[in-house]
């Protein structure tokens, strides 16, 4: 311990050891190029809109090159799945700017990748008693999107800069959002050891700006309801000649599909969603897999207020995270499925916020290391009820089980919801 208040010092000892044949290091790109705003004083994740630019120069060597995509959506925008299409947004307590959104990068002004976020719901989100002391699958950790732009090399190794651009668009006629989503990201390359330049050109290039699109809707009596579907297919393929004489035909392709649909019942009282993400990612290097991303995020939420004010509520979440990625040479790939079933009761009083919630979570992984990972784990009212752990990854030991507390009333914070409305003392 030092002599100063509320300080101490920790000393750790780990050994590593080198690589053999026996065991290889493992593989990496050779250079990382980060898309930030390269702040060194403050987070560096850049805030869109408006879209985020900046000039990179990729080496005259490179012959692959992956993108991680990092996206979340905050402010106005997190809820955006809640978000109504502006003809019907004087109509339900929500934002405009409709709930469809689609993360791009683009190569000096053309689309190389898109990704379809996962919805994360943070620890206040809509009932802050379904997430205690179980949040919502990614709040504490958000998935990231890899894109193959090994197609575009030929572009990028020319010598000069290059523009890379990441933004966030809607399904609206002008593509707009609300503020704001933070985005960043990297280019992995990996480089050929000539270091003579690389050449080729894009043969195909199939890559629309946007996805297309499609809105419908009713108000009748007391309700609303409306639906938003969206798909974007992307094909691009290019001849690469590495400096080294090596030739590698790529094939990169994505295939998304997303709908979500609303139900807002007797004056919105009672608000439904029900949404699904789907899609593949697909690239191939002379007809090998390189890059392989299939996915399905369905998400289906029920806010149902109990008095006219909208001061007491029951919210029912039934979200998943399914996802079988290979993002590319340089890391594992990986089989995640995740499932939860949480709710709860809020209600704001004159002595404070009070409530209840449940939550019911089933997880697995497994990578092509051949790790493997399961767990199964339920919650009432701040107490964990059910916790059970199997595969090479847990812990060899059980953790110990919680005392269970009092049947109370949690005492909780605000509650955020759709429409930048705040529930609670």
């Amino acid at each position: 311990m030092t002599d100063q208040p509320n300080t101490c010092t920790a000393v750790l000892h780990a050994t590593f050891f080198e690589s053999s044949a026996r065991h290889p290091p493992a593989a990496h790109a050779d250079l990382i190029i980060p898309v930030s705003t390269l702040a060194n004083d403050t987070g560096n994740d850049a805030s869109v809109p408006p879209q985020f630019s900046l000039n990179v120069t990729v080496p005259r060597n490179a012959v692959q090159v992956f993108a991680e995509l990092f996206a979340s959506g905050n402010g106005n925008e997190e809820f955006w799945y809640f978000d109504a299409p502006n003809e019907f947004v004087d109509t339900v307590p929500t934002f405009g700017e409709g709930p469809f959104r689609e993360v791009r990068m683009l190569v000096d002004g053309q689309v190389a990748g898109v990704a379809f976020p996962y919805a994360v719901i943070f620890t206040g989100g809509i009932d802050p008693t379904a997430w205690r002391p179980i949040t919502s699958y990614g709040a504490l950790e958000q998935p990231t999107y890899t894109i193959d732009l090994t197609p575009f090399v030929p572009i990028l190794t020319d010598g000069h800069p290059h523009n890379i651009s990441l933004d966030v668009v809607s399904a609206e006629s002008d593509h707009a959002i609300n503020q704001n989503w933070f985005v960043s990201g990297n280019l992995q390359v990996k480089l050929d050891p000539s270091n003579k330049p690389t050449t080729g050109k894009i043969t195909v290039l199939n890559a629309p700006s946007f996805a297309v699109t499609n809105t419908t809707g009713i108000v009748a009596d007391n309700d609303v309801n409306f639906t938003v579907t969206a798909t974007h297919n992307i094909h691009i393929e290019a001849d690469i000649v590495s400096g080294s004489g090596a030739r590698t035909h790529v094939v990169w392709t994505q295939n998304l599909q997303f709908s979500n649909t609303q139900n807002y019942i007797n004056n919105s009282f009672v608000q439904l969603l029900f949404q699904t993400a789907t899609g593949s990612f697909q690239s191939t290097h002379n007809g090998v897999s390189t890059l392989v991303d299939t996915f399905s995020y369905p998400l289906d939420i029920n806010i149902t207020s109990l008095v006219p004010d909208g001061f007491s509520f029951v919210t029912t979440v039934n979200h998943s995270y399914n996802r079988v990625s290979h993002p590319g040479p340089f890391n594992l790939g990986s089989t995640i499925s995740e499932h939860q079933l949480a709710g709860g009761f809020f209600e704001e009083t004159s002595s404070g916020n009070f409530g209840n919630g449940t939550s019911t979570n089933t997880f697995s992984y497994v990578d092509t290391a051949g790790n493997t990972y399961a767990r199964q784990v339920s919650a009432v009212d701040d107490n964990i009820t059910a916790d059970k752990q199997s595969g090479s990854l847990a812990p060899k030991e059980a953790p110990p089980f919680p005392t269970f507390g009092p049947k109370t009333k949690l005492s909780v914070a605000k509650a955020r919801l759709p429409g930048s409305r705040v529930i609670g003392n």
